[in-house]
């Protein structure tokens, strides 16, 4: 089992990035995938989830808005379009297949990536 991010980096406040998350090793659509992350002395937090049959399920208030989740179901690659970014979105992002079915909580993450830095300068 695979789960690999990409697509992390600097950018100023305000710009964007698109972050990926590439599966393997288990059935894409029998798992809800989920972005989360966490900053520095913080606890790591979701960010937004999708559902391979009901889409998006989840945006933490913090992002909606500014980031859009979606999933390419051939490729089994899920994306987090970023856009508007602040200097608080600054953290490590993990993507994770969580239990489909139990919503966007970290406690239900079953495999876990090794996370992309994103770090938004003022």
């Amino acid at each position: 089992v695979q789960l690999v991010e990409s697509g992390g980096g600097l950018v100023q406040a305000g710009g964007s990035l698109t972050l990926s998350c590439a599966a393997s090793g288990f059935i894409f659509g029998d798992y809800t995938i989920g972005w989360f992350r966490q900053a520095p002395g913080k606890e790591r937090e979701g960010v937004s989830c999708i559902s391979s049959r009901d889409g998006p399920i989840y945006y933490a208030d913090s992002v909606k808005g500014r980031f859009t989740i979606s999933s390419d179901n051939v490729r089994n690659i899920v994306y987090l379009q970023m856009n508007r970014l602040k200097a608080e979105d600054t953290a490590v992002y993990f993507c994770a297949a969580l239990l489909k079915g139990w919503g966007c909580f970290l406690e239900v993450g079953n495999y876990w990536g090794q996370g992309t830095q994103v770090t938004v300068s003022s």
